[in-house]
């Protein structure tokens, strides 16, 4: 019955789409029944929703009013999102609240949330996210403008001799002087998401997506490479300040766009040639914030709305001679990627070692069928994939791409991990 009310008030003629995906902190297992309401800002006692997660610790896919789509794709006055408040619980658990979800216009947010056994907890209370206003939208600090290139040769300095991919990163949430700021560990991909969804909008074309996710992966592997704040005595690898590094929100939801985007190219950053050190590759909005130099997001939009690449809208900024490079050394996962993919008909090692891993993540999400683990990619095993990938957001064209393969081998460590430790 909020409905009307909220699209009245609000201004919200619009769709858009939500889905939350509810596991345990503990075991990293998904879990089934969770209760998740949804209220708005505006009414926040009026529930809107009220939906369960399923065996996958999934809800269904969630209509949501959303302002018109054109207010993301121009500079202006009006909010582009709508705000909404989620509030997810489940017997055992401790229940969390995150206020100021954001929706867009045809988009999908997901609300990857876990959460704490009420046993190990040290505070019985609800945890509240409250998520500040986007970047692109509101007043944030500048960023203070640094080298793109670190010198590295200061005796003393640890820095990494090659570009690795990092399992988890430190996240100092506030100011690197801040000593009451909490820090995070949080999954390298999982960081380059949030920082995503926090900086520019999923509704801009996939090129301009991929444009910006490339900077923010080379500024915080710029960070990782020369192990900058460590070397200055912090505990942590980067910052959540706009001013010395880029927004990132503890508990805000991520797109779905913006997560396949990074599921991608998540092992690519930007150097030029003869370099080995990730670029730090700053940028701004380019309205509230003039920096001639670096890209300016609005016009990476512009950029791709008019068919350019994500290679030439950064070039458009940095010049010519950038380009993308990648790591084949990624932390924390089992075997590397097979460098072709894996589908009907394909035999070998690395097929065998794949239907294992899904056997395991299957004893945590029993909607995926245990396979034989033969080696040879049959149609069992083609099912197997398209539930995993189903299940984790991905395209369910049952072929384990690239994408694919991490994220099975993500999943697993997180599984198997636990389990040994249990």
């Amino acid at each position: 019955m909020g409905y009307p009310l909220y699209h009245t008030a609000l201004n919200t003629p619009d769709i858009g789409y939500f889905q939350a995906n509810i596991t345990s902190v503990r075991d990293a297992r998904p879990i089934a029944g969770a209760k998740v309401q949804i209220s708005t800002e505006t009414y926040p006692e009026e529930i809107l929703i009220e939906t369960e997660t399923d065996a996958n610790g999934k809800t269904d896919l969630i209509e949501l009013p959303a302002p018109p789509l054109e207010y993301s794709m121009e500079p202006g006055s009006e909010q582009p999102y709508a705000d909404y408040n989620i509030r997810i619980s489940a017997p055992d658990f401790e229940s969390v609240e995150i206020n100021g979800a954001e929706i867009l216009s045809g988009e999908t947010a997901l609300q990857n949330t876990p959460l704490l056994p009420e046993e190990v907890s040290t505070d019985l209370t609800e945890e509240l996210f409250v998520i500040p206003a986007h970047t692109l939208y509101a007043e944030y600090p500048p960023k203070i403008p640094e080298s793109e290139l670190k010198t590295v040769e200061e005796t003393g300095e640890i820095v990494l001799s090659r570009v690795v991919i990092p399992e988890y990163i430190i996240v100092h949430d506030g100011p690197p002087s801040d000593n009451s700021a909490k820090n995070y560990y949080v999954p390298y991909r999982d960081y380059i998401k949030n920082v995503a969804s926090s900086e520019i909008y999923a509704t801009w074309p996939t090129e301009t997506i991929i444009a910006n996710v490339l900077a923010i992966q080379s500024i915080t592997l710029n960070r990782v490479y020369t192990e900058w704040y460590r070397n200055k005595n912090y505990d942590f690898t980067i910052t959540s300040s706009t001013a010395y590094d880029q927004k990132w929100i503890p508990g805000r939801n991520i797109y779905e766009s913006i997560s396949q985007v990074v599921d991608n190219i998540f092992s690519n950053y930007l150097t030029r040639p003869n370099i080995t050190q990730p670029l730090f590759t700053q940028y701004c909005d380019g309205q509230r914030v003039s920096c001639p130099d670096w890209m300016r997001q609005w016009e990476s939009k512009t950029l791709g709305d008019r068919g350019y690449s994500a290679i030439e809208i950064l070039r458009s900024f940095y010049g010519n001679s950038l380009y993308i490079s990648s790591s084949e050394e990624i932390s924390g996962v089992p075997a590397s990627w097979p460098g072709t993919n894996l589908t009907i008909g394909s035999q070998g090692q690395k097929v065998r070692q794949m239907q294992n891993q899904l056997n395991v993540i299957s004893g945590a999400y029993p909607l995926i069928p245990k396979i034989a683990e033969d080696g040879i990619f049959g149609p069992n095993t083609a099912e197997a994939v398209r539930v995993f990938q189903s299940v984790f957001n991905l395209p369910a064209n049952g072929i384990v791409d690239y994408p694919t393969w991490y994220k099975i081998s993500q999943i697993y460590v997180g599984v198997s991990r636990i389990a040994e430790l249990q």
